[in-house]
């Protein structure tokens, strides 16, 4: 009997043990760190991005107009250099317009100073004290001047608030990022109608140490519209050649994928494009105003340069998604690189260029890409 007692015990405890893990979960997309997760490493980064799907990362970057967090500039880098989606969030303090404008102007004089991209969201965190007195019209009021105020910047905005506020303390009509914690996430796809829901705030990655806030995303508006930063040399512009040599006209189609009338293009023609732009999962190049070269009609004709600043470099991933190790002291900003007709769509990097066997290098990085969804 007491054998049996100890054995029974020992199997609650492990149940216990098990159900404390992270196997009752949605999907990790966003990742959220500040101080007291402390220095975030790329290994760190990495260890999400390829072993629990994580792709993007939401740092603290201030508080009020007296708070900087002195993690934001090492997280904002170690995640890029992780291949991973960075953005910002500052606590909000402010209960009027003048406070809330004047709390966006530092958190975003802050996040140029981290090295926040141009394009990345800024994100304010409404639900403290100060805010919880406020009417729902003048929290709105509030929130809106925080955000355009924001945009001025060159970052898109939205807003974080525990669901018990939403249409009690203030609205959000579009977008938001919304906390709820269930008991059990599995399976479950709350605040679908917004752009990421955060279920928990005790995840925990095998690849780091402490708990984390988790949050399962529902659109791309946290991992798109990010702009890389440029090597301070001359753009150089890709040359592509229209496949064919027998004088066949190929199609050319404006920015929404349709088909252009009287601009097709011939054959053996060369065309200059700075830009990529990806429209319906189909990757073109940019060869006028509205004019769009199907990738798939042309050939490549020069190196591509990589284009992205940072002591780390750019990572390469393999055709599974998974970063090569190591592969960011390799492709520093401004190299060149050699490489064949197509682009290749990675698992959940996105459209990349092959660079080296089994390597490949996201056409966001590359010089004059320009690249866009």
């Amino acid at each position: 009997m007491k054998r049996k007692l100890v054995y029974i015990v020992g199997l609650l405890i492990a149940g216990l043990f098990f159900c404390s893990t992270n196997v009752q979960a949605a999907r990790t997309d966003m990742v959220d760190v500040s101080n007291h997760n402390g220095y975030m490493t790329v290994s760190n980064f990495q260890d999400m991005l390829n072993n629990y799907g994580v792709k993007a990362v939401i740092t603290k970057i201030s508080e009020g107009t007296y708070y900087h967090d002195y993690t934001a500039a090492n997280n904002i880098s170690t995640a890029q250099s992780a291949g991973l989606y960075i953005n910002g969030y500052h606590f909000a303090r402010y209960t009027t317009v003048a406070g809330a404008i004047s709390e966006a102007n530092y958190a975003a004089t802050m996040a140029k100073q981290d090295g926040l991209p141009i394009g990345a969201v800024l994100v304010t965190d409404v639900e403290a004290e100060q805010q919880s007195g406020l009417s729902r019209a003048t929290n709105n009021a509030n929130n809106k001047a925080f955000m355009e105020q924001v945009a001025k910047y060159g970052y898109r905005s939205d807003i974080y608030t525990m669901s018990s506020w939403l249409g009690n303390k203030m609205d959000v009509n579009s977008g938001g990022w919304i906390a709820s914690y269930p008991y059990n996430a599995s399976g479950k796809s709350w605040y679908s109608g917004n752009h990421s829901w955060q279920w928990g705030s005790t995840y925990q990655f095998a690849g780091s140490y402490g708990n984390f806030d988790v949050s399962q995303n529902y659109d791309d508006f946290y991992t798109g519209g990010q702009a890389a930063e440029v090597d301070p040399r001359q753009t150089i512009n890709n040359i592509v050649s229209v496949k064919g040599n027998n004088y066949k006209a190929f199609t050319t189609y404006d920015n929404y994928g349709n088909a252009n009338s009287g601009t097709d293009v011939t054959s053996a023609t060369d065309w200059v494009s700075n830009s990529i732009k990806v429209v319906n999962m189909k990757p073109y190049f940019v060869i006028g105003r509205n004019v769009l070269l199907p990738q798939s009609t042309t050939t490549f004709k020069n190196k591509v340069v990589i284009n992205y600043r940072s002591d780390y470099g750019v990572l390469a991933y393999n055709y599974k998604g998974q970063s090569v190790g190591d592969s960011n002291k390799t492709f520093k900003g401004g190299t060149e690189w050699a490489t064949n007709d197509t682009l290749v769509d990675i698992p959940n990097i996105g459209w990349c260029y092959k660079v080296a066997t089994d390597e490949y290098i996201p056409v966001k990085y590359m010089q004059g890409s320009g690249y866009a969804v």
